[in-house]
């Protein structure tokens, strides 16, 4: 095969499948077993489902994870007692399959853990973060290793770091953060080792430093511990706080480009004025949109950042140069892949390139490579502005 299945999507089952559809009824059968898995992709759910006793931090580490702020009216609502007595879902702003989970910790209830396993529905959740702030208790072991028996996925996280730091910080006028640091990971270790459950790990975070502490390790062991399909998903509703999130988003929608490519020129495609080779405008102008989303550039999502940090939204504007940002027609589509900036492959020279599942393309007139062309040039372009955003937000590599 010219490319594995993980840098596709696609199974070796799934890419033999599309082989033979090619083979059997042409470009036009392969297409639509390509879309079939774009919808997947588009509409695979992603469920997480947080824990911890009332006032450990959970509402704070929800809002973080989704971007937004305790006062935007989708956050979860925080406060020193309980506030939830049943599973509360919490949609990520832009992206509804995925979807954070707020459960009441199990001293919050009545409920022996078993009765509160069932009432909880574990099964649902893809993994499980358990927030602490202070010991360990009881119940967080047990819950923890009954998740365990249901093959999940379970982290636990520490948060409020930061203001643990600070109260050292004030106490002793000797202190060594890094000491401090290595202390209290040992005695996580030392705590989970006696409850028998050792080969978990303690993530030290401030929910208010997404790049600091373990932070980016948390997210991290989060994405690689998922499926293709749910690490996709997962990183796209990450916030931009880095610059390598925006890369890693980057490279999970650039192997979606050869797949909207094919289906842009095959499924529903007609020929358009002024273009050598036909295309479904309609699929362009939703990848663009989609684009712009992911990356963090879209109104919304700039407004966020925005908020968070306490700089005005024009002053991040203006840091974006592409036309990419403003309305995305039809019209706008087929100007540009007329142009030279974002489409326009010249048909004098020649151009080899392959579908993964087929084998290979020749010409440059074809709509896979043209088409191709234009939204690799709109994705490098939506990716260096993304990039001038977040070092704008964050005044930082």
């Amino acid at each position: 095969m010219a490319q594995s299945s993980k840098s596709t999507y696609f199974n070796q089952d799934e890419l033999q499948d599309h082989k033979a559809a090619y083979e059997k009824g042409g470009l036009g059968n392969a297409a639509s077993l390509i879309q079939q898995k774009l919808n997947i992709l588009c509409n695979t759910e992603l469920n997480i489902a947080v824990m911890g006793d009332s006032g450990a931090g959970k509402s704070t580490f929800l809002n973080a994870m989704r971007g937004v702020q305790g006062d935007d009216d989708r956050a979860a609502e925080s406060g020193p007692t309980e506030t939830t007595m049943k599973p509360t879902s919490y949609p990520h702003p832009h992206l509804p399959n995925v979807c954070f989970w707020n459960l009441p910790g199990i001293g919050t209830t009545n409920s022996p853990t078993k009765m509160y396993l069932s009432g909880m529905t574990f099964q649902i959740y893809d993994f499980f973060v358990i927030i602490l702030h202070g010991r360990f208790r009881e119940n967080d072991i047990s819950i923890a290793n009954e998740i365990k028996k249901l093959g999940k996925n379970l982290y636990f996280a520490h948060s409020k770091i930061d203001s643990d730091l600070y109260s050292m910080r004030k106490r002793n006028r000797n202190f060594n953060e890094g000491e401090e640091l290595k202390t209290i990971r040992r005695d996580c270790a030392s705590k989970l080792e006696e409850a028998g459950s050792s080969a978990l790990t303690v993530f030290l975070i401030s929910s208010f430093e997404m790049n600091g502490f373990d932070f980016p390790n948390l997210r991290e062991t989060l994405a690689n511990n998922l499926d293709d399909l749910k690490k996709h998903i997962f990183m796209m509703s990450l916030p931009n706080t880095t610059l390598e999130i925006i890369h890693n988003k980057r490279k999970g929608l650039k192997k979606q480009i050869w797949m909207l490519a094919t289906v842009s020129g095959s499924v529903g495609a007609v020929p358009v004025s002024g273009l050598s080779f036909a295309c479904d405008t309609g699929i362009l102008v939703c990848a663009i949109k989609e684009f712009r989303k992911y990356l963090g550039l879209d109104n919304a999502s700039l407004q966020r950042p925005a908020n968070r940090t306490g700089k005005p939204v024009k002053d991040l504007k203006a840091v974006v140069k592409s036309p990419l940002l403003g309305e995305i027609s039809k019209d706008f589509v087929l100007q540009k892949l007329k142009g030279s900036v974002f489409g326009g492959i010249s048909a004098a020279k020649p151009v080899f390139d392959f579908i993964p599942v087929i084998g290979p393309i020749f010409g440059a007139g074809s709509s896979f490579l043209q088409t191709r062309k234009m939204l690799n040039n709109v994705l490098n372009d939506l990716t260096e502005n993304a990039q001038r955003v977040v070092k704008a937000v964050f005044g930082t590599d």
